[in-house]
């Protein structure tokens, strides 16, 4: 976790290039949601216009790019990786706006709600079904947000993706881990 603080120390100072700071995404962000699980790498929702921006600093602190689009970008540095998700539609856009400075294992960050973490998750499992810890990642957002999650919200991502069963299954199913 040391290593983890470090880079996350960093990559906090280095996002002073960016018109609006980023938002944690990802598995270090589920722990201001009382979803605590391990994790190797940062995960940002960033500003579309900071892209470059990012890209450069990044650069220059000695990561190397390994993919980058206009929605994502992909960096590593030794055994760190730092992911970008780059918010240019309306979902995004308002999730990066939303985002609230909450309690995380590494300090006062700013964070994703649990909605768009479903989101973002559900996005991942759609385009790649084997992602089995995203599933269990919505699994455990659903489980212990029950009843404070925005219901209309993650039902709008979970239709965005054609996976309304999927979400009647997640909450009327058995419950694997209470």
């Amino acid at each position: 976790m040391a290593r983890l603080s470090e880079q996350l120390r960093e990559a906090l100072q280095a996002f002073h290039v960016c018109t609006r700071p980023p938002a944690l995404i990802g598995g270090l962000a589920l722990s201001a949601h009382k979803v605590v699980r391990a994790t190797r790498d940062l995960d940002f929702l960033a500003a579309a216009a900071d892209a470059e921006r990012l890209h450069q600093v990044l650069l220059a602190l000695g990561y190397v790019c390994i993919y980058r689009t206009e929605d994502v970008a992909n960096y590593r540095r030794g055994e760190e990786g730092l992911d970008l998700l780059f918010a240019r539609r309306p979902h995004s856009e308002r999730l990066l706006s939303g985002a609230q400075v909450r309690d995380t294992v590494l300090g006062q960050l700013h964070v994703v709600s649990a909605e768009g973490l479903i989101g973002f998750k559900l996005q991942a499992l759609a385009n790649n079904p084997a992602r089995l810890q995203d599933l269990e990642d919505i699994r455990d957002l659903l489980r212990l947000g029950r009843d404070s999650l925005d219901m209309a919200q993650v039902s709008e991502y979970f239709a965005l993706f054609g996976r309304e069963q999927l979400l009647h299954e997640l909450l009327d199913g058995p419950a694997e881990h209470e």
